[in-house]
């Protein structure tokens, strides 16, 4: 089964750091190159109704840059109504999550697109299970990863730690991105300094921190050559 030229898997240092607006970013960036572009968010938590029906704002976000339209059960195979921890959504619905059925529906959709983003949920070792987590998925997709690490106090520690955790399970860090979640943030500039020194892997861009943030301008502060795929 063939797939896309171009699958990035993008994971970050925690909750709420800016996945989805470098995913979008991303997407918005492949799109314009003329390609065939899909978006996966396998697992979300967080759901709205809007006329009947499920809508979750990041799957939103992702669905509005790729022009390669995928059905929910490709596109999100586990998307759970509260906004709570995904393994506590799943047991109370009783089910397991499993990141052989991730899989499965990247399969699926990758055979269809150039370029796919599969974005992470939370940070890289969310759990899926007590048997598996988000980690295991990236492992199963065997795909390059992009780090997003949100610049506030403490990005070093978690962009290392997460950095260590991706290369230990065999995966290529392609490329990190400094994206500026505390814009009061002292001495930005000096720890993304010392996280290009120490993590031995391209930094993809630095995003200020954007009042109403979108796609089309966080892709302005991204070098997407430095990814070197294709």
């Amino acid at each position: 089964m063939s797939v896309s030229k171009i699958a990035l898997f993008v994971t970050g240092t925690d909750t709420e750091i800016g996945k989805t607006l470098v995913s979008s970013a991303l997407l918005y960036a492949f799109v314009q190159a003329g390609l065939r572009v899909a978006a996966m968010k396998p697992v979300a938590a967080g759901v709205t109704l809007h006329n009947g029906v499920r809508v979750n704002e990041d799957i939103e976000l992702l669905r509005a840059q790729a022009n390669i339209e995928l059905p929910e059960h490709e596109m999100s195979p586990y998307l759970w109504d509260e906004p709570i921890a995904p393994h506590i959504a799943a047991q109370k619905r009783g089910v397991v999550m499993r990141a052989k059925v991730i899989r499965q529906a990247y399969l699926a959709a990758a055979q269809r697109a150039d370029a796919i983003i599969v974005e992470g949920v939370g940070g890289f070792c969310v759990p899926l299970s007590s048997e598996e987590n988000m980690a295991d998925v990236a492992v199963s997709l065997n795909l390059p990863v992009v780090m997003v690490v949100g610049m506030r106090l403490g990005c070093i520690n978690h962009a290392l730690l997460t950095a260590e955790a991706i290369r230990a399970r065999g995966l290529t860090l392609a490329a990190w991105v400094a994206n500026t979640v505390d814009r009061n943030m002292p001495y930005r500039d000096e720890n993304i300094q010392t996280l290009s020194e120490a993590l031995a892997a391209p930094c993809l861009g630095r995003i200020p921190h954007f009042d109403t943030p979108s796609a089309e301008l966080a892709v302005g502060y991204l070098d997407i050559s430095c990814l070197q795929v294709g």
